[in-house]
């Protein structure tokens, strides 16, 4: 039998393209390194727009996300109404003492005057509905009498002459009266 085994022939048949320490160093990192990177980014970047676990379970988030969407709150109906100059400085005063966003500005009788001609239901209806850029105070912290009364104040500081709302009378007594007999 002859050997046909040439041992310089099988040394080039079995050698592969990396022949350097440097060249095996680079495919490792184009092999692992870098796939591995390119997912942690991929993940890093997916969730990145959510809360940490840690965050979802505080008690604050929890109330907030079992939280009821509307509330009743109620006032108490033994408080006095508030007068005109009272509500003016505690709702209205902020847009209408500057006069943003096109609120015509306190005691400004021009800014007034193609209003006041409109009259007091025309004012008041706007104030509790609201107007342009004016939100609705109807439901808010002041009712319809003490709304109407800060309506008065600033028309007739501009030049109007309206008369100030009163309280209705108690329909309580009236009622009770009238079961009396």
């Amino acid at each position: 039998m002859s050997d046909n085994h040439h041992p310089a022939a099988d040394d080039e048949a079995h050698t592969g393209p990396i022949k350097t320490p440097k060249q095996l160093m680079l495919a490792v990192l184009f092999a692992f390194v870098i796939p591995i990177s390119v997912i942690i980014g991929i993940v890093s970047y997916v969730t990145s727009g959510t809360e940490t676990a840690a965050g979802l379970y505080t008690e604050r988030a929890i109330t907030a996300r079992i939280e009821k969407v509307g509330r009743i709150e109620f006032a108490s109906a033994d408080r006095a109404p508030q007068t005109g100059e009272e509500v003016f400085k505690a709702q209205c005063s902020t847009c209408h003492g500057a006069g943003l966003l096109g609120a015509p500005k306190f005691a400004d009788a021009a800014a007034w005057a193609p209003r006041i001609k409109t009259g007091y239901e025309a004012l008041l209806n706007s104030a509790i509905k609201g107007k342009n850029a004016m939100t609705p105070q109807g439901g808010g912290s002041f009712d319809a009498l003490e709304i109407g009364r800060a309506v008065v104040y600033m028309a007739n500081a501009a030049g109007a002459k309206f008369e100030e709302p009163k309280a209705p009378a108690a329909a309580a007594p009236a009622a009770s009266a009238s079961a009396a007999k």
